[in-house]
């Protein structure tokens, strides 16, 4: 094991995969020279040169529709949109061409491609950078979502979703980048839809996504200081989704609270809460909780962004309710 941070450990992934298939490019603003805004693709210019590692001008449009065009052709881009804010700009491309053409050709065409984009508040981005918007994807037949919260999880994920036929969006947290973690050395994958249990617990399943897994971690801990044993589940792959593990992990301990960055409002919370009442209302002893952020843009304000953000706190809270504590 090799101690890294989230964004080391996704530089490696890219080398790893650059080195073994040449069809393997990456494509976005700044990736080049720069190495990416949050340093993800440091080196990659330096080793592959720039017909497999392409600056682009400041159009989402045009690269990402490269990204389909050359997926299509038997490629394997890797195209980086500095942020999942600017999605808007070119989710035609996304959406309406990548996410469907292998449904539409009957399984003839493969779309091998991956759409990486930083994602969530806390650097003071406001709010046209700071979104969490998976919630949007998720609602797309064809795509891949996955979000990770861990420096080893991000590696394998990453290879995993370069490999994989379909088009993936890979969000990563802008919080977590600069975060540290062992990573196994060498090629290693993670599945997709795939979900991992980070903590066993008796009493109540949390189920949280990307930078709310530290987050419930550390409020199981002080939880456990209190007698509530807390399981907290990460999906790691929002879709698939992996329901057999949420189901079984709810009835297990027969309460649930979910929680993301993400707006609560028809947010992944959501459809999460919905597949457990549809499949497990059964072996529930209380009501779904649901820890998320407020239906507002992200402010600019730093207090004011800290208190939109869910917290560790809020996070408590929601499991004492739910365990009647």
């Amino acid at each position: 094991m090799a101690t890294m941070t989230f964004a080391d450990a996704l530089n490696d992934a890219h080398r790893i995969e650059m080195r073994r298939d040449p069809n393997v490019f990456v494509v976005g603003e700044d990736v080049g020279i720069y190495g990416g805004i949050f340093g993800v693709t440091k080196g990659l210019l330096e080793e592959f040169g720039e017909m497999r590692v392409r600056d682009t001008p400041i159009t989402e449009s045009a690269f990402v529709g490269c990204a389909v065009g050359a997926a299509a052709a038997g490629l394997r881009p890797v195209a980086e949109l500095m942020f999942v804010d600017f999605v808007g700009v070119c989710l035609d491309q996304l959406y309406n061409q990548g996410a469907k053409m292998r449904y539409m050709f009957g399984g003839k065409a493969q779309i091998p491609m991956v759409l990486r984009a930083s994602c969530g508040a806390g650097i003071g981005a406001a709010a046209q950078h700071s979104q969490c918007l998976e919630a949007w994807f998720m609602h797309v037949p064809g795509l891949k979502v996955v979000m990770p919260s861990t420096p080893a999880d991000a590696k394998g994920l990453l290879i995993s979703a370069i490999r994989d036929n379909n088009p993936v969006v890979f969000l990563e947290h802008k919080i977590l980048y600069a975060t540290e973690g062992e990573v196994p050395e060498g090629e290693y994958t993670v599945p997709l839809g795939k979900a991992d249990v980070k903590r066993k617990g008796e009493d109540v399943t949390v189920v949280a996504t990307a930078a709310m897994v530290p987050k419930a971690l550390a409020a199981a801990d002080a939880l456990a200081a209190e007698g509530i044993s807390v399981e907290v589940l990460d999906p790691r792959t929002l879709l698939p989704l992996d329901e057999e593990a949420i189901l079984a992990s709810v009835k297990k301990t027969h309460r649930l609270v979910v929680v993301h960055e993400a707006v609560k409002f028809a947010g992944p919370g959501g459809e999460i809460a919905a597949m457990v009442a549809e499949k497990a209302f059964d072996y529930l002893d209380a009501p779904i909780l649901r820890v998320a952020a407020p239906f507002s843009p992200v402010p600019f304000s730093p207090p004011l962004e800290q208190a939109f953000i869910p917290s560790e706190e809020r996070i408590s809270q929601a499991v004492r309710e739910v365990v009647g504590a």
